[in-house]
């Protein structure tokens, strides 16, 4: 069984159907969503139905809680704070209605999936470095967690200690535990602006980050049409 882990879509359509095109061609056979299909990108409604049509388990994203409505946008930064005010124009009701009820952790045949991190999960922190990843193991009851939110692909490994190893691929081993953030399809922040996902091959215990090109001229050209802020345009050819 090959599953595809992807997330913070930020309702890039190119990206995301670039990255479900791939996956398919990977032989993939299954798909779990890290959430925040929306916020930044021109096309929430898109993005958010056409995860909802493949009816596979996805969690809450903060850009999906605030998207929904939950909470005001006074302490956000501005060019966040703009393009989610656009994006819950552009949804429905019931769309808003879905989104607010998604889960915030989710295990998943042998696997555990949050957005941000199993500590507290509510709160949207940040696991950027060995040290962050520490308490979120102690709070990890499956052998791997498989996470987004920094839209930057890492792999965290505790055995004896925790380790950070380079973010292309591990195998899982017994005795050991793995936190993996599977990057972001719609707006990475590694410097490489190409759509990043992962694969967890359960037959060999192998997952495999993936980086998928798309036609990101026009992702530009719809934010831009749409009114969003142009750095918005600007930072997803960057990978910033």
């Amino acid at each position: 069984m090959r599953i595809a882990l992807f997330g913070d879509i930020h309702a890039n359509l190119e990206a995301l159907e670039a990255v479900l095109a791939d996956a398919a061609n990977q032989d993939v056979t299954a798909y779990v969503c890290m959430g925040d299909l929306v916020g930044y990108n021109a096309d929430p409604a898109a993005c958010l139905e056409k995860v909802r049509a493949m009816d596979c388990p996805t969690v809450k994203g903060n850009h999906d809680e605030d998207a929904a409505g939950i909470h005001s946008l006074e302490s956000m930064n501005p060019v966040a704070a703009a393009a989610l005010e656009w994006t819950r124009q552009q949804l429905t009701a019931e769309q808003r209605q879905w989104l607010s009820h998604l889960r915030m952790v989710r295990q998943v045949s042998d696997f555990t999936v949050v957005h941000s991190t199993l500590d507290q999960p509510s709160h949207w922190n940040y696991v950027t470095n060995r040290f962050d990843a520490m308490s979120n193991f102690s709070y990890q009851f499956t052998q791997i967690c498989f996470h987004g939110h920094t839209h930057v692909p890492r792999i965290y490994v505790k055995s004896d200690r925790v380790l950070e190893v380079p973010a292309e691929s591990v195998v899982i081993e017994d005795g050991a535990k793995y936190f993996i953030n599977v990057g972001s399809v719609g707006q990475p922040r590694d410097g490489d602006w190409r759509a990043c996902y992962a694969i967890y091959d359960l037959d060999h215990k192998l997952v495999v980050v993936r980086r998928v090109e798309y036609d990101i001229g026009k992702t530009q050209e719809k934010i831009l049409a749409a009114g969003l802020p142009p750095m918005l345009a600007e930072r997803i050819a960057e990978g910033r």
